[in-house]
């Protein structure tokens, strides 16, 4: 079984949300969309639910266009940002609402309860009243009551991005356990490329209303599609370079790269430029900011023109307007074509 999705435009008065776009998803696959806000991703996820009516292209499952048919004939479970649970019914009742309409008797639905609030970390919690969660176990609630039909095709619209960082990591990595044990085809909506490449086996960046590359995570995040495509995934500096036998030499000096041989441009995160006592690269830094787990600068080198980002550890970070060396890590560059 799959979705597949060709020439579909979706229209908001003159603006085109959605243009010509074609995806497919693939019998057990796990396919993110990913995109800032406001690129049509959202529109996508819902005309593929049904929620909104295209202006031109198909819907289509196992090649039968869904065209007509209404949201709750298409056999496809959803998510949405806020769970959207029913907050008179306990957790058992949320999770075997779409049972109980689908006549399931209760022995049935109560084993199917059983068995999805055990794989969700939630066993024991059918008689908790859903004011009584928190919003990462709501979150799990609605997953929950979401896979209980057995869905042919999950949606999940920004389905994390309501909770706090570390709850949203940690529910990302549990999701992704959940969808591949469950073995769910799945279509997920997020702005965050962390979220995505946890969860999906394929990526699809949207970027004005159309899909700008598709691939699996590694290979989008090492060689995006362009230049506006790296910006998104974190790339602060780019800069042009000549690739010969798997390593790249630049203006910052070289390194190695899964490349071709040929002219290329990089685009460092900041990541690819490290504090490093013995490094290459002499600069003054500028500014800092702590986050979580490292420090992030801002250094001017002698050796490009412009600021560039770095990191360094939380315990020796320089302080602006130290010296600082850094050297150059292949984990942070990605490759482009040259423009």
């Amino acid at each position: 079984m799959a979705l597949a999705v060709t020439g579909l435009t979706v229209h908001y008065g003159a603006v085109a949300a959605v243009s010509d776009v074609d995806i497919e998803v693939a019998d057990g696959e796990v396919v993110a969309l990913l995109g800032p806000s406001g690129c049509g991703k959202s529109t996508l996820l819902r005309a593929v639910a049904g929620l909104e009516r295209p202006g031109a292209g198909a819907v289509c499952w196992d090649g039968a266009d869904l065209a007509g048919l209404a949201v709750h004939r298409r056999g496809f479970g959803l998510v949405f940002q806020d769970g959207q649970l029913f907050p008179h019914r306990d957790v058992a009742g949320n999770v075997e609402f779409g049972l109980r309409m689908a006549g399931v008797d209760r022995t049935a639905r109560a084993e199917r309860v059983t068995e999805l609030l055990t794989l969700l970390g939630l066993d024991g919690y059918q008689r908790r009243r859903i004011t009584e969660l928190s919003g990462g176990e709501q979150q799990r609630v609605a997953l929950a009551r979401a896979l209980a039909p057995r869905p042919r095709l999950l949606l999940l619209d920004e389905p994390l991005s309501a909770l706090d960082r570390a709850l949203r990591e940690q529910l990302a990595l549990d999701l992704a356990r959940v969808l591949r044990v469950s073995g769910s085809t799945a279509l997920v909506v997020t702005h965050d490329h962390d979220e995505a490449f946890t969860l999906a086996d394929r990526v699809a960046l949207m970027r004005a209303g159309r899909i700008v590359q598709t691939g699996r995570p590694e290979q989008v995040w090492r060689a995006p599609a362009d230049q506006q495509t790296a910006a998104f995934l974190g790339c602060t500096t780019f800069l042009p370079a000549t690739v010969a036998a798997g390593v790249a030499s630049c203006a910052l000096g070289p390194v190695e790269v899964p490349a071709p041989d040929g002219p290329v441009l990089l685009g460092l995160r900041p990541t690819a430029l490290r504090s490093d006592h013995g490094g290459r690269l002499r600069g003054e830094t500028l500014a800092r900011v702590h986050r979580r787990d490292h420090v992030r600068l801002r250094v001017r080198l002698a050796e490009w023109p412009e600021p560039v980002d770095a990191v360094a550890g939380i315990a020796d970070a320089p302080e602006a307007g130290d010296p600082v060396r850094l050297c150059l890590d292949p984990d942070g560059v990605a490759v482009l074509s040259r423009p």
